[in-house]
């Protein structure tokens, strides 16, 4: 087998090394089975035991509530975009609040509004390019939207809100896709979370939705199927054909949070610490290398930076993708270069990152 390298990219992202030995061991017959996961039908009683532990496994991590549904969907974030507005704001009579923090906010604002939907952006962090979060007294909200909207972690730009962001009884919508299950958080807080899952969750094709059971009941009754959150609910998840194969590693990669990691709070620890050796190297490079966002801000989970010199840049990710160290270059709204952290990054690929880093600028100051 070829040598794995260090796989910074924001997603699809790296995954934890003993998830994908035990899928790539049990690929051909499952255990107890005989059958792949790649054949076994959605119905069979085998399948209904992985769906529920996966289910089962994000309730303990996460402490979910017993009056929030848990849904695997598909189609991604994205998909998620125009699917909320369909069922928490069409019938409502009501406005929605955006918070546009970065990139991927404002596309979910962009998509509630090609739907002809009042809604309103609550503050935009677009005059600063998007490097930091808003305080508290900058939020322009609607005491009666239908919801408040908003990105934990923004993937591009690398901000993160530190704490669950506080808007009073309004539920709120928080799009988790980069940064679930890298710590603990208050599922109560929420009205509404939901996550793509190929940045810490698992692979590409599986979305995990968390909702409150009185939002659910809020659905247009004359939705499609497969875009009405109560009716996708009945279903349990299986109204058509799921994504067996990611859900099964939703299942794997929530095994290993729990029996190999020891749960969110040490997984936490493990990302801070991770982050810490990227973010001081660069606070400790005398501005050879510019972080994005602001420090108060910063996401443990993608470390946005820019070289101050722009011509050492392309040596830079030409260097480092020889050492191993690859997928480095940063989002085109942004430049420069990006390193993605994720749960399943070996802090020794961080730490080999932080070293390069460190030679780089020692031979080019």
């Amino acid at each position: 087998m070829e040598k794995r390298v260090y796989n910074f990219s924001p997603g699809p992202a790296v995954l934890p090394l003993p998830v994908l030995e035990a899928a790539q061991r049990d690929l051909v017959s499952l255990p107890g089975v005989g059958i792949s996961i790649l054949e076994i039908s959605h119905r069979s009683k085998a399948f209904d035991k992985i769906i529920n532990d996966a289910e089962a496994n994000l309730r303990t991590l996460l402490g979910i509530p017993d009056n929030y549904r848990v849904l695997f969907m598909q189609g991604g974030a994205l998909f998620q975009f125009g699917v909320i507005p369909m069922n928490l704001l069409r019938d409502s009579g009501k406005s929605a609040d955006y918070v546009v923090t970065g990139t991927w906010s404002k596309k979910a604002f962009d998509e509630a509004k090609l739907q002809g939907l009042s809604v309103n952006v609550a503050w935009d962090g677009k005059p600063t390019n998007f490097n930091r979060i808003p305080k508290q007294d900058e939020l322009k909200l609607n005491p009666d939207a239908a919801y408040v909207y908003t990105a934990s972690n923004e993937t591009i730009q690398g901000v993160q809100y530190q704490t669950e962001p506080a808007f009073g009884s309004v539920p709120l919508i928080c799009d988790m896709s980069s940064d679930i299950l890298s710590r603990p958080i208050d599922v109560s807080k929420y009205g509404m979370i939901f996550a793509c899952a190929q940045k810490n969750a698992g692979p590409a094709g599986v979305t995990i939705v968390i909702i409150r059971d009185d939002l659910i009941e809020k659905s247009p009754a004359n939705l499609p199927s497969l875009v009405n959150y109560k009716v996708f609910a009945e279903g349990k998840s299986l109204l058509n054909t799921p994504p067996t194969f990611p859900i099964y590693m939703v299942k794997l990669v929530t095994d290993w949070i729990l029996n190999d990691v020891g749960g969110l709070a040490k997984m936490a620890s493990l990302n801070q610490s991770k982050a810490k050796l990227l973010y001081d190297e660069i606070d400790h490079s005398d501005g050879f290398y510019l972080p994005h966002a602001e420090k108060e801000c910063r996401s443990p989970m993608n470390v946005p930076f820019r070289l101050a010199k722009t011509e050492f840049e392309e040596p830079f990710l030409k260097q480092a993708a020889e050492r191993g160290l690859c997928e480095l270059k940063g989002h085109r709204s942004v430049g420069g270069c990006r390193a993605s952290i994720y749960n399943a990054m070996p802090r020794e690929g961080v730490q080999m990152l932080a070293d390069f880093m460190h030679d780089f600028r020692a031979k080019n100051s």
